[in-house]
């Protein structure tokens, strides 16, 4: 399945719940891209031991895919920076998301539909200066829509990066609303700071 060997299969097999998805992507190193930009696919990042967002959550939405559970990618962004999760859903919504700092991470199951999660980030997506800065959330996609190669390519996945870009991406606020956020406090902008993994200089 998936051209998997049988290893691969064994460990994703295992995680066949959203909590265990999340816990195992928890402990991957965050993928600092010190010798470039990666977009690595599921095999690589098995391999690798490591991931950034957009790779954690190719290899989330595979993981539930191999467990007979739906799931779907979603793409975020904001005015400095582009998030990507795993969406699934058990009455309610939630996701799987990797992030090195402490506010962009799993949510429960508990929210009514992909904006309201989406929303549950806003007030953390900040950038150094407290400016809040989450603009738009994609549509969901399942990437079985785009084969399977995405799942053991030992090349970049920038066209699948692409695709989900070019989704149709749906705004969070009107122009009175980005124009009256307010910043941010100190407390908020320190506390955003805080990150799991140091970068090492190599």
């Amino acid at each position: 399945m998936y051209n998997l060997n049988k290893k691969e299969m064994n460990i994703l097999k295992k995680l066949n719940s959203p909590a265990k998805i999340q816990d195992f992507i928890n402990k991957l190193k965050t993928n600092f891209e010190e010798k470039g930009e990666t977009c690595m696919s599921p095999r690589r990042v098995l391999r690798e031991k490591k991931a950034h967002c957009i790779e954690a959550a190719f290899l989330a939405h595979l993981a539930f895919k191999i467990n007979n559970m739906d799931s779907w990618v979603v793409d975020l962004k904001g005015n400095d920076w582009d998030h990507v999760i795993c969406i699934f859903k058990k009455e309610g919504f939630g996701c799987i998301s990797k992030s090195n700092h402490a506010a962009h991470r799993y949510r429960e199951p508990i929210y009514r539909d992909v904006r309201e999660l989406v929303m549950s980030m806003f007030h953390e997506y900040i950038d150094d200066n407290g400016n809040k800065t989450l603009r738009e959330f994609s549509e969901m996609v399942d990437l079985s829509v785009f084969g399977e190669e995405w799942v053991t390519d030992e090349k970049e996945l920038w066209w699948l990066n692409d695709a989900l870009e070019g989704l149709k991406h749906f705004p969070i606020l009107s122009k009175e609303q980005e124009n009256n956020l307010r910043k941010a406090d100190k407390i908020e902008i320190e506390a955003g700071k805080i990150t799991e993994y140091q970068k090492i200089d190599l």
